[in-house]
């Protein structure tokens, strides 16, 4: 089957051009201008309209097996379709947690049988995300993307290096959430103005960046492929950049939330409690300095979906995590691109190119790749309304905010798995 979308501005060779693009089956076979081919099957025109590759998010939670009241393998790919993701990776905080061949499995089969897009699951770095015990990294190795206990930080030396060590033998990521739990003192936000005005409990940001700092001395040592998850603090940006200077094998990503709101953007509602917390304007200009000079290197969403139960309990009582993946591009085009803070073309670096030059998966728009594509409608605007949601997660601090960009369209292989 060929199908032929016209007159779009395609995102190819890392720039914007107004051509044609063909796809055969799940192939796409010419990008050019004015393609005429008598044997199209479907032909859309798509002007005024951009068409960008799948984007590419390397930190979800689809909280299957074990969560499916939360979400299910089969909601989240959904929901990452309508945001114009093709392909995601799928943390490993589950039941059975994926720690050995025979616990994976069982999110295997769940993702051959219900994802309508390409999902990549993380092997646990410690049996049952205990920090006790090395995970079967070895068995895994041919399944997984990386290892992470995302969740949880590994609080010990003496478990992180070797695991570090033998991720460089496997030759595989060790990707990390840091946080040490001695520096948590029963916070639940951040550790800042609006918690000292409203008489919360802070999560201090030391809790961050002190578990990276111990972490990128380790990543020297053993050289290994190291990935900071969700940096939200201007300490972290400054580690890791240095960390780079110095020519150690470390990349980053941060997530939408961290760069469009700060401490002071909150609410006494649960929709904006997550984990590491919405930290001061101060580091939220540090993170987007991050972007524009190469620190940071992804934005991923970490969509991490709840019940509306355990969403309701305020900013103390709620369950930490909110849901992202189906407005986290228009967020960010409304609100970085379009308030000149990047382009868009430094967007797509972020959500596409970096994800799928570090961690190995996606495609671009080229030919000869898969038609892993996205359809977005830059000019149109609407109010984010968390009740139309394909997610099961409802709870977004984006929730009523004004938004340009509409996907209308994602492909994945070639076959539309989500239209407008």
């Amino acid at each position: 089957m060929k199908t032929l979308f016209k007159n779009a501005m395609v995102f190819t060779n890392n720039k914007f051009i107004k051509c044609d693009v063909e796809i055969t089956d799940y192939l796409i076979t010419k990008i050019a201008s004015n393609i005429i081919d008598e044997d199209i099957d479907v032909s859309y025109n798509l002007s005024g309209l951009y068409l960008l590759p799948g984007l590419i998010d390397v930190h979800t939670h689809l909280r299957e097996p074990g969560f499916a009241y939360k979400e299910t393998i089969a909601t989240g790919t959904l929901a990452a379709a309508k945001g114009g993701y093709t392909s995601i990776c799928a943390m490993p905080n589950l039941k059975p947690t994926p720690d050995c061949m025979k616990n994976l499995e069982v999110e295997l089969q769940a993702i051959r049988n219900t994802a309508k897009i390409n999902v990549y699951p993380y092997g646990t770095i410690t049996k049952g995300e205990k920090g006790e015990e090395l995970a079967e990294f070895s068995e895994m190795k041919n399944y997984v993307v990386g290892y992470s206990d995302d969740g949880k930080g590994i609080q010990s030396e003496s478990m992180m290096f070797p695991a570090m060590q033998k991720a460089k033998r496997l030759d595989k990521k060790i990707v990390s959430h840091c946080e040490d739990n001695t520096l948590l003192n029963e916070g639940y936000i951040h550790d800042g103005k609006y918690a000292k005005l409203h008489g919360h409990k802070g999560i201090c940001s030391e809790s961050e960046w002190k578990a990276i700092e111990r972490d990128l001395k380790l990543a020297l040592k053993t050289g290994c492929s190291y990935h900071v998850c969700h940096v939200s603090t201007k300490e972290s940006v400054n580690l890791i950049r240095k960390a780079k200077k110095e020519g150690i094998n470390v990349t980053c990503e941060t997530a939408p939330h961290y760069l469009v709101l700060n401490d002071m953007d909150l609410q006494e509602d649960g929709r904006f409690k997550m984990n590491p917390p919405i930290r001061s304007i101060e580091d939220q200009n540090a993170l987007i300095r991050g972007l524009r000079d190469g620190t940071i290197d992804i934005i991923a969403t970490d969509h991490a979906p709840h019940s509306l139960e355990e969403k309701s309990k305020g900013l103390k009582g709620s369950s930490m995590g909110v849901v992202g993946l189906e407005v986290a591009f228009p967020i960010l085009y409304t609100y970085l691109v379009s308030e000149d803070f990047i382009t868009l073309e430094k967007l797509l670096e972020l959500m596409n190119t970096n994800p799928r030059k570090i961690f190995g998966i996606g495609t671009e728009i080229k030919v000869g790749e898969r038609a892993d594509l996205t359809i977005y409608d830059l000019n149109e605007e609407y109010d984010i309304d968390s009740s139309t949601f394909l997610s099961k997660g409802k709870s977004t601090p984006f929730d009523g905010m004004h938004v340009f960009g509409k996907c209308k369209m994602t492909l994945c292989d070639g076959e539309i798995v989500y239209k407008d």
